[in-house]
């Protein structure tokens, strides 16, 4: 991708990019609109892969909720403002950001193209954006680190049963240079996410998105110890048919540990080993812990001295427990509604999340952005920061690297000409008068999309 002329601000340089190309008959790898990502996405993916990419909890209210909740506010234009230079910049743990986006931690990333968290890696640090590497990434963190150079990049824990592969992968994040540590806490529980049941497909059970387990060396040991004792399977599981799929699901599974190092030789003696499949079974042994508490928060500190953040609480009172017990940020986060339909609205919760914090540690927020002018909302209703999730998703699963690039780009560049139709030279300026509530009319009906209609 050609370098962007940002000397005239960001997206004039994007849009003369994009104008100067189609001279020639060249367009963007990418649509522009969110409807279209999800449209090309769908058209490039396997039923099973958009499945999981798209979906959400239950009839999907919460994914319809989480957009609509945007769709409340309306930025109010202010003319005959000197907005020709606009700085984007903020301050955000301890340094100044380009730009408000961080890109938010999506796991499985290998369904959506073979370069899986690497193109994204790459895609973030050209453009300067913090990336959250997933906890559930198709390659280990050191690999994707590596295609970051100095990228800044933070580490997602999902908290497992197990207090030493938890702490293994905290201090596997500091030696790969993350900046920070997300802890995601609402997925202590699987959400009941019907496309996936309906398609009987969980990648997990294929050893796809366990990259981060599979080369720590906590959880090898776990897996050879299991192997060693002879445990069994879930008895309640039942046996899994022998054909086409299921052979390649093995296969899968071998190639994922050998690229991992869990074993050693060819691919066919990564098929013929245990290891594999003992990974899995014990991979859904110690993925989430259903008993976590706050209390247990407190062993976090002990594990890493970078900042926490608490991703997933959309509660005040939650919030402000997480900053009494001294943690440094909070991500206002419902999962992008994959966990609990009916769930109350990101952007809806955030305004009672900044009031309780006053201040006092920086306020996120993910779930539902589709866009730059939805990070102008975010902003002018008091989030620090922004995360982008399924977007730059689609975007990797249409043109890789290029793609996510774009779409990050495009966000970017709709953020940089919204905060100055607005009549504001600086993201700092964004602020509760930039907005105000859609009437009642104006709204769209409540309520989920099928389906078949785009979110």
């Amino acid at each position: 991708m050609a370098r962007i002329d940002t000397s005239r601000g960001y997206a004039r340089g994007v849009q003369s990019a994009v104008y100067r190309a189609g001279i020639a008959g060249a367009r963007p790898a990418v649509p522009t609109t969110f409807a279209g990502l999800e449209q090309a996405a769908e058209r490039t993916l396997s039923a099973e892969a958009f499945a999981y990419l798209a979906g959400g909890a239950g009839a999907e209210h919460t994914m319809a909720a989480n957009t609509e909740a945007f769709g409340r506010w309306q930025v109010v234009p202010r003319v005959l403002r000197d907005v020709a230079e606009r700085d984007l910049s903020i301050e955000l743990l301890g340094r100044r950001r380009a730009t408000p986006l961080v890109l938010s931690p999506l796991g499985v990333m290998e369904l959506a193209h073979p370069d899986a968290d690497v193109a994204v890696a790459r895609a973030a640090a050209a453009l300067d954006v913090p990336y959250v590497l997933s906890n559930q990434a198709s390659r280990p963190m050191e690999e994707v680190a590596a295609a970051m150079g100095d990228g800044a990049r933070w580490f997602q824990l999902y908290w497992s049963a197990s207090d030493e592969l938890n702490a293994s992968f905290l201090r596997r994040a500091e030696a790969s240079g993350c900046e920070a540590i997300v802890v995601t806490l609402d997925t202590h529980l699987l959400g009941w996410r019907t496309r996936d049941l309906d398609l009987a497909f969980l990648p997990f059970t294929r050893g796809q998105g366990i990259a981060q387990y599979t080369s720590d060396p906590v959880f090898a040991e776990l897996v050879r110890e299991r192997v060693r004792h002879g445990a069994p399977a879930d008895p309640s599981a039942p046996a899994v048919k022998v054909n086409a799929k299921s052979l390649a699901a093995v296969v899968g599974m071998a190639r994922g540990a050998r690229r991992a190092g869990l074993v050693d030789g060819g691919l066919a003696d990564a098929v013929r080993s245990p290891l594999p499949r003992a990974a899995v079974e014990t991979f859904l042994d110690v993925f989430a812990d259903p008993s976590l508490t706050w209390d247990a928060l407190a062993k976090v500190r002990e594990w890493t001295d970078l900042p926490v953040l608490l991703k997933g609480i959309v509660h005040p009172d939650d919030a402000e427990r997480a900053v009494d017990a001294g943690m440094d940020g909070i991500v206002v986060s419902n999962h992008g509604g994959r966990q609990i339909d009916r769930s109350v609205p990101t952007v809806a919760a955030l305004p009672a999340v900044v009031e309780r914090v006053a201040g006092r540690v920086p306020v996120l927020l993910d779930s539902g952005v589709r866009g730059g002018a939805d990070v102008a909302i975010a902003l002018s209703l008091g989030a620090t920061a922004v995360g982008l999730g399924r977007p730059y998703a689609y975007g990797l699963a249409i043109a890789g690297a290029s793609g996510v690039s774009e779409v990050v780009r495009n966000t970017i560049a709709e953020f940089d000409v919204t905060l100055g139709l607005a009549g504001c030279t600086a993201a700092a300026d964004l602020g509760p008068d930039v907005l105000r509530p859609s009437s009642p009319v104006e709204e769209r009906p409540s309520g989920a999309r099928t389906r078949h209609e785009t979110r």
